[in-house]
């Protein structure tokens, strides 16, 4: 695997170019970063366009869920939003934090920065700030939030349990999380797994869901939740850019999986063992399956 600079870079050259993309291109390929597919629209993303808060200038077509909905934030509340691209799960969580609550938003990529700054002045909203900064040193000081989401975005990162440990860091104690994520059932091909471009795509960046989650009880938050899950299906045009067709198949009929999940966990006021997980206790509210018809 690549140094964790490295695909720093990586991602971050690439979300420039995709900030200058339009948000049918982005939806229609791994989280905009990839080449796009012919025969299936919105792989990853769901619709904010029916949420409240929703500016669709702000939406780029990135997320792989809705973060926002389960994040149970209140009148005043104060809201990170790691990753935030051109503000749009910022703009959402300020309409339920309404004048009185504090929207930051923290991006590395200028370009994203900018455009969310513009957004927000066009939006007239005072209370809502980007900040330019990598999520596993986050610009921010200790205990300041009420309330964190992300959509699509540890995935990226190299350093996944220090983000975790950030989030810690700066929420209240009480405090809580609601982040939307790509996590993995299985092995990746290694083609998939060592690409540069599927790394910034979101996809290569995953790690095996059961350490996903471990790695927030590690570090202390307590109440941990599957509040959604949903199966991304990678379509064949996608997949022959790096395996042959044998190996699509095989991908396609193995045992490997690839999910969004929307995960909630809250932080504690006190010092509290390391927690051993149990999937059976923290199943999706809301989970979606391949035959199910809600995805």
């Amino acid at each position: 695997m690549k140094k964790e600079q490295e695909l720093k870079n990586i991602v971050k050259e690439r979300y420039a170019k995709i900030a200058e993309q339009g948000k049918a291109e982005n939806a229609s390929s791994c989280c905009g970063a990839t080449t796009p597919s012919n025969k299936v629209y919105n792989i990853m993303m769901d619709d904010y366009s029916e949420t409240q808060g929703y500016a669709e200038e702000a939406d780029l077509g990135l997320g792989c869920g809705l973060p926002t909905q389960f994040a149970k934030i209140k009148k005043g509340d104060t809201v990170i939003d790691l990753g935030s691209g051109a503000g749009n799960d910022c703009f959402v969580a300020r309409h339920e934090t309404g004048a009185e609550g504090k929207v930051i938003g923290i991006d590395f990529t200028p370009i994203m920065i900018q455009k969310a700054r513009i957004n927000a002045e066009k939006l007239g909203y005072n209370n809502v700030e980007f900040r330019t900064g990598d999520i596993d040193d986050m610009p921010v000081s200790d205990n300041v939030a009420d309330v964190i989401v992300s959509n699509c975005v540890l995935n990226l990162v190299p350093n996944k349990k220090k983000v975790i440990a950030e989030m810690y860091r700066v929420l209240k104690p009480g405090g809580h999380f609601s982040v939307s994520d790509i996590v993995l059932v299985g092995a990746l091909p290694d083609a998939l797994r060592e690409d540069a471009e599927m790394y910034a795509g979101c996809v290569a960046g995953a790690i095996q869901k059961e350490d996903y989650l471990q790695l927030m009880l590690d570090e202390g938050f307590q109440n941990l939740k599957i509040q959604k899950e949903k199966p991304i299906v990678i379509p064949d045009d996608i997949l022959g850019k790096y395996l042959s067709e044998e190996e699509v198949r095989t991908f396609n009929t193995g045992e490997t999986g690839i999910f969004s999940i929307t995960v909630y966990a809250e932080k504690k006021g006190t010092t509290q063992e390391k927690t051993k997980l149990n999937l059976s206790e923290i199943q999706a509210g809301s989970s979606c399956t391949p035959n199910s018809g809600c995805c």
